[in-house]
């Protein structure tokens, strides 16, 4: 047994094979059926030539069979990729093409829009269709049905030996740009994201057993991942707990009342959100008359992969006084950076990101890659070594600008976030300096005025970007998205700021807008948030 996810489900299968893995729609499956299935499937997949080092898309809305398709190729050593269900033609071509696709597994009611691109994709040689319901594209793309697929193959386990250095890739679009394919060593993206560091205490595996040993001996729990598999925050949410016994919760779309419904049904302890984009309407959604939801199983709410404002946590612990909150900080380039813990009366944020303790490895370097010095004020990027990805995919330019090594020999991931190092060793988050904002030569991150303009009792949300400015190179335009039938203003919203954030970063312009455009996993849209600021979409709120 290696640090291969394969085998770490497997070890999983064989401890916990009658306890529930996953539950989604109402399909559910034990540790021992999820085996079964995605054996069928890897067997299949490898009789119709996909093998070691091939990539298979995963095109499809939360469903049983996208994470039976995960465990499939990675037993037979080949690489799934993730398929963003929103993309349109353009980008599908992109990624289809970008990503050297070989098989794709998608639900039937993409099956029009793998038809526009498939014929452009020569490499794609086999597709297999999960039956949604719907009758999209019968005859124009030719698929094999999922379930003909299993029925076919067999259910042993008899696949060749594996190895950490088999590889994942995590295709992100971040908040700018095309789509980017991570690359990272099985072992390595263990390490970084699967559980096999406890960033609260410090421990980590010796050996892949050791995993089950430390945290999979108790009572199993009930996770639920509510944000699309598609992104790697619910990937690896389910992952990490499919290496330990537990049971994973999730669903199609995003639906609040659906949301805390499953809570009860399934008795749900621990529930992973994607920021504000999910924490606001779920907090909301209990403030709605008449509901009443006996939420008592509920003890964890943890955060990671956009900014959970500490006014969002606020309203979560007016109705969870004991919850224990966690902020989880990290990239998909990366890795994880570490964590904040949040219980009721201590979300204060300093500055306007969050403040975490880092994890192993993880540092603020400055522009010749020297830890920043801790309390002094300066600016630096995160920067973390250690268990970190290969490369980005076919990028040579992209990989050698984020992944670079220091005169001291150490090599370091840098996706680009800059930051701040507190006294105590605690690390601030500033923002990505792609997205940031230079006016009249001083530098201004977004996030950290988002996160003031969100506190504001009128502000439902909001993103901030830079116009350009004739006299200050580029000005400071909020976009913001309205509680209810409020109707913030400008001033209003200048004077809330001007209490937390130096004068220079206040918004010069406002515009209200119906709803502020963010991806399912709660990323910010700055090219959308930018056509609004410069009056080229969007009619007023």
């Amino acid at each position: 047994m290696t640090f291969n996810l394969a085998d770490l489900f497997e070890n999983a299968v064989d401890h916990f094979p009658d306890e529930e893995c996953l539950v989604v729609e109402g399909e559910r499956r034990t540790y021992a059926q999820m085996e079964e299935r995605a054996n069928r499937l890897a067997h299949h997949l490898s009789e119709n030539g996909i093998g070691p080092g091939d990539h298979v898309g995963i095109y499809a809305l939360n469903c049983v069979e996208w994470v039976e398709t995960l465990w499939a190729v990675f037993k037979i050593r080949a690489i799934w990729i993730n398929i963003n269900y929103r993309y349109v033609k353009d980008e599908l071509s992109y990624v289809f093409d970008n990503a050297d696709l070989k098989a794709l597994v998608f639900q039937r009611q993409f099956a029009l829009q793998v038809a526009e691109v498939r014929a452009s994709i020569p490499g794609l040689s086999h597709a297999v269709v999960i039956e949604d319901g719907s009758d999209a594209g019968r005859s124009e793309v030719d698929a094999v049905g999922y379930e003909q697929a299993l029925a076919g193959s067999s259910a042993e386990r008899d696949f060749p030996q594996r190895s950490g250095d088999d590889l994942y890739i995590l295709y992100t679009g971040g908040t700018t740009g095309m789509p980017k394919g991570v690359v990272w060593r099985h072992e390595d993206v263990f390490f970084a994201l699967g559980g096999g560091i406890d960033y609260q205490s410090g421990w980590k595996a010796k050996r892949p057993e050791d995993i089950i040993e430390r945290h999979g001996s108790g009572a199993p729990t009930t996770f639920f991942s509510p944000a699309p598999l598609m992104h790697g925050a619910s990937q690896w949410s389910v992952m990490s707990r499919s290496f330990l016994g537990h049971k994973s919760v999730s669903i199609a779309k995003f639906d609040a009342h659906e949301v805390w419904r499953l809570v009860v049904e399934e008795g749900v302890q621990s529930l992973m959100i994607t920021g504000d984009a999910m924490g606001r309407p779920l907090a909301e959604a209990l403030d709605e008359d008449g509901v009443d939801y006996d939420l008592s199983s509920l003890f964890l709410v943890a955060s990671t992969a956009a900014v959970f404002s500490a006014t969002v946590k606020d309203d979560f612990f007016r109705h969870f006084p004991k919850l224990l909150i966690v902020d989880s900080v990290g990239a998909s380039e990366a890795g994880a950076n570490g964590m904040l813990l949040c219980t009721k009366g201590n979300t204060v944020q300093i500055g306007g990101g969050p403040t975490f303790k880092p994890g192993e490895g993880t540092v603020v370097l400055d522009e010749e890659l020297l830890p920043v010095e801790p309390g002094s004020g300066a600016i630096g990027k995160i920067a973390r070594s250690g268990h970190i990805p290969v490369e980005y995919y076919k990028d040579p330019e992209k990989s050698a600008a984020t992944y670079l090594t220091a005169a001291n020999g150490v090599r370091y991931s840098i996706p680009g976030d800059f930051a701040q190092v507190e006294a105590d060793g605690s690390i601030t988050l500033l923002g990505r300096g792609s997205v940031s904002i230079n006016s009249g030569g001083e530098k201004i991150y977004p996030e950290e005025v988002e996160a003031v303009l969100k506190s504001h009792p009128e502000a439902y949300d909001a993103l901030v970007v830079g116009v350009p400015d004739e006299r200050w190179g580029s000005r400071v335009v909020a976009v913001v998205e309205p509680r209810g039938d409020a109707r913030p203003t400008l001033e209003e919203l200048q004077a809330h700021c001007r209490e937390r954030v130096a004068g220079y970063k206040l918004p010069r312009e406002l515009h209200l807008v119906k709803r502020i455009e963010r991806s399912p996993a709660g990323k910010p849209d700055y090219r959308w948030a930018q056509r609004v600021a410069r009056g080229e979409e969007s009619p007023p709120a």
